[in-house]
């Protein structure tokens, strides 16, 4: 009996990947011939392509990158964007059970009596937006941003309101608001990540689910960048490993990678080997991003980075950051700033919170403006809902510990930037914001007007998965042209 040898065996190996090669090599250029006959051939993508390579949208966009800067909880419109006198009328009173018989409340009952807002309100800018004391900072840039009254959702509690925002779903498992964006555009930094999470306060009800990929191939996922320490996990070599073992260490792994990923068509083969290659390349640009002794002391000290307070050098240092990023050729930046869940000590905590986020936020738009990047960068400001005219009491003996329920019907976000009319307000609610009574925007519609200035139809834009064709909007969603410029 003859015994194969071990060089034999990889002759025939050899010779079994050949035939299986020319016969796949024979499939795929009748493929491509038929797919040409069709016109659906594109041209040939260039091999060193990545999957986060720049792409074409549907048409010339307006913005080419966004900064959502994602307040979690839920903040008080009443306190800063949507003046309601008519509340001092009803302040200590219960309303009419008329009007709440349809509200969708969390905690409290419809019974529960009104608040009225201490805060006064004045106008700003040419545009004469009236906008809460809590918020002169941004009243400096009133003319630059579209402040929408008329937001409403479906969910009234918190995770399913933030998946329902970012993913258009209350599902678990479907892609991200950014991880579309970067599915759809790529990216055009190739040493930083094409979708960067910037996180702040004490952390968010969503969590990852704020910026995961989904069912996406988990390159398109955000990948989160610390304030302390590497600005992310692991990113530094261990020490007496020179970058050179390290390149040709990955180099090897890699190489594996693609075979394996050859016999398989395995997508997440590509995403680990993108995401490896990238790792690499950022262990040099990461330090730099992070550096911020190039910027001018005064830019520094309009960013308000020289405070004595930790949440607002913190949030302040994600906004530096932020603009950083974008100069950088960054896709989508996503801060995210926890809690403005003000169920109780209202009146104690918003007025800090927003000493804390108002100057840097407003920074972030002049400092866009004045470098030639607010016309190209859309940014977005809001929660995933907002708070009820009635108060909550959690502890009824204290009047100091005053709050607000969720509110999902009616609440107020703002835009500014790449293709936002800015210095108006859109929409409108009712006296006593119970109820949108002009120019309703759902969730599915600020969704679809985001991928709109970025040059998408949001009913094109799809992935493929288990067997029908998904979008971020779902099956709902219209451009908010009202909001264009």
């Amino acid at each position: 009996m003859h015994r194969m040898d071990w060089r034999e065996f990889l002759g025939i190996q050899n010779r079994r990947e050949f035939l299986r090669g020319v016969a796949g090599g024979i499939g795929l250029a009748a493929l491509y011939d038929l797919m040409a006959a069709e016109g659906l051939a594109g041209g040939a993508p260039s091999p060193d392509a990545g999957p986060l390579s720049p792409k074409p949208p549907h048409f010339a966009p307006k913005a080419r990158h966004v900064i959502y800067m994602f307040m979690e909880g839920g903040p008080s419109q009443f306190e800063l964007f949507d003046p309601k006198p008519a509340l001092e009328k009803y302040d200590g009173q219960a309303l009419p059970a008329e009007l709440t018989r349809d509200l969708k409340l969390a905690f409290i009952k419809p019974t529960a009596k009104v608040m009225a807002s201490r805060y006064q309100f004045q106008r700003y800018g040419q545009c004469g937006m009236e906008l809460s004391e809590l918020a002169p900072h941004l009243g400096s840039v009133a003319d630059e941003i579209a402040l929408v009254r008329s937001m409403h959702t479906d969910a009234f509690n918190h995770h399913p309101g933030q998946l329902l925002l970012f993913t258009g779903s209350m599902q678990f498992g479907r892609p991200t608001l950014g991880a579309w964006v970067i599915y759809g555009l790529g990216s055009e930094s190739r040493n930083l990540p094409g979708f960067a999470v910037l996180p702040s306060g004490k952390g968010t009800s969503g969590g990852t689910t704020n910026f995961s990929a989904g069912f996406l191939p988990s390159h398109y996922q955000g990948t989160i960048l610390r304030g302390q320490g590497d600005p992310i996990l692991y990113l530094s070599s261990p020490e007496g490993v020179s970058r050179q073992n390290q390149q040709a260490t990955l180099g090897l792994v890699n190489d594996l990678n693609r075979m394996r990923e050859a016999e398989t068509g395995d997508a997440e083969i590509a995403s680990r080997i993108a995401s490896y290659e990238l790792a690499f390349r950022m262990q040099m640009e990461a330090p730099e991003l992070l550096d911020f002794s190039g910027e001018s002391p005064a830019t520094l000290e309009m960013y308000g980075l020289n405070s004595d307070n930790q949440h607002r050098r913190e949030y302040a240092r994600n906004c530096l950051l932020a603009r950083r990023m974008v100069e950088r050729g960054v896709r989508f930046v996503l801060l995210m700033d926890a809690s403005w869940d003000d169920h109780a000590e209202l009146n104690r905590k918003l007025p800090g919170r927003m000493r804390e986020i108002d100057q840097p936020t407003a920074a972030l738009i002049k400092d866009l403006k004045q470098r030639g990047l607010l016309e190209e960068t859309l940014l977005v400001w809001g929660g995933e809902f907002g708070r009820t005219p009635m108060v909550e009491m959690r502890n009824p003996r204290e009047a100091a510990n005053a709050g607000r329920d969720h509110h999902p019907a009616a609440f107020s976000m703002w835009l500014a930037g790449g293709g936002i009319r800015g210095g108006q307000v859109y929409g409108a609610t009712d006296e006593l914001c119970l109820k949108i009574v002009k120019d309703p925007v759902h969730v599915h519609d600020l969704n679809a007007t985001i991928l709109h200035l970025l040059g998408f139809d949001h009913t094109r834009l799809t992935y493929r998965h288990m067997g029908r064709d998904f979008r971020l909007t779902d099956v709902e969603g219209n451009v908010v042209k009202g909001l264009l410029a």
